[in-house]
C-alpha cells in the first residue's frame, strides 16, 4: 500500500463516496521492515451535458468524474517525484538486477555468484493483505522506535542455478520484518523443472519430495545453510528492499490501472 494512501486512511472519513476495495488476498530469521474528503470538482460537467461522450450507462458520467479525482490526486502525491533513495543506493550497488514488467504484479532480481544464477521472485500483491493491518505495533508502554516500520509478510522464493552442475536448488521464504523467514529448501535434478513458471512445470513438481519444513533440520545443518544464504547476499539488505520496492511498484501500478479504467469507461 502506499504511503500517500496510507495516510489518507488515517484520516478518513466516512463522508467519502467511493472507496477502493481491498485487493487479493522452520526459519532462517537472517537479520540482526480511505481518503480525506477532497472539495468536489469546482467545475463538473452537468449530467445532462456530458451524457453523449460516453456509452449508455446512467451512471458512467459520475463514475468517470470520481476516477478523474482519484487519479488527480495521486499523480500530484508523486509528482516530479526524483527515484526514491533506496532505489538508487540499490542500483547502485549492482549486485542484484531488477526485472521488472509493467502491468506484472510479480518482480524477479537476478544475480551472479561465482559459476552460480540466483534468481529471487515476490509478488506486490501481498501488501495488499496489510491494508487492514497497522504498519507496526507498539509494544504496551514502549515508544515503538525499534519497531520496523514494514511488518507485513511478503512470500519469496529463491533459485539457484549452476552453470557446471545440473538440477537446482528452491528455497521458499517469508521476507518480514528484514529477515527471510525460511519455510523449505528443496532440490530438483532438473534445473528447468525448477526455475520454469509454465502451468506443466507446476503440475510436475506437485508430485516430487521437495523435502522436510527447514525448522525440523538439525540446528547445526539450519546455521550452516543460513551462512550459505547470506554469503550470497540473501541477508537483511535484501529483505529491507523487497517490501519498499513492493511499495512503490503498487503505487505505480495503481496510478496505471486508474489511468486504464478511466479510459475505458470514458470509450
Amino acid at each position: 500500500m502506499s504511503v500517500f494512501r496510507a495516510l489518507r486512511q488515517v484520516t478518513a472519513s466516512s463522508s467519502r463516496a467511493v472507496a477502493r476495495p481491498v485487493a487479493r488476498s522452520g526459519h532462517l530469521r537472517i537479520a540482526t521492515m480511505q481518503s480525506v474528503p477532497r472539495a468536489s470538482m469546482t467545475a463538473a460537467r452537468a449530467f445532462s451535458a456530458s451524457t453523449c461522450r460516453f456509452s449508455e450507462g446512467s451512471t458512467d458520467v459520475v463514475l468517470s468524474q470520481k476516477l478523474a479525482e482519484e487519479l488527480k490526486y495521486e499523480k500530484e502525491a508523486v509528482a516530479d517525484a526524483p527515484e526514491p533513495e533506496f532505489l538508487k543506493t540499490f542500483k547502485e550497488q549492482g549486485i542484484w538486477e531488477i526485472q521488472d514488467v509493467t502491468g506484472n504484479d510479480e518482480v524477479t532480481l537476478v544475480r551472479k555468484f561465482g559459476n552460480e544464477t540466483i534468481r529471487m521472485m515476490f509478488s506486490i500483491a501481498d501488501i495488499q493483505n496489510a491494508e487492514d493491518e497497522p504498519e507496526y505495533e507498539q509494544e504496551e508502554g514502549g515508544g515503538g522506535e525499534d519497531q520496523p516500520l514494514h511488518s507485513y509478510p511478503i512470500r519469496a522464493s529463491f533459485s539457484i542455478t549452476k552453470a557446471n552442475a545440473k538440477g537446482s536448488i528452491n528455497i521458499d521464504t517469508m521476507c518480514q520484518e528484514g529477515a527471510f523467514i525460511v519455510d523449505n529448501m528443496s532440490y530438483y535434478p532438473d534445473a528447468q523443472l525448477g526455475t520454469e513458471l509454465t502451468a506443466e512445470a507446476d503440475w510436475k513438481r506437485r508430485g516430487l519430495y521437495i523435502g522436510p519444513q527447514f525448522d525440523t533440520l538439525d540446528v547445526s545443518v539450519q546455521e550452516e545453510i543460513e551462512k550459505w544464504l547470506q554469503e550470497r547476499g540473501i541477508n537483511e539488505d535484501l529483505a529491507m528492499f523487497v517490501p519498499e520496492y513492493s511499495e512503490y511498484k503498487e503505487q505505480k501500478e495503481y496510478v496505471r490501472w486508474l489511468d486504464n479504467v478511466k479510459n475505458f469507461v470514458d470509450a
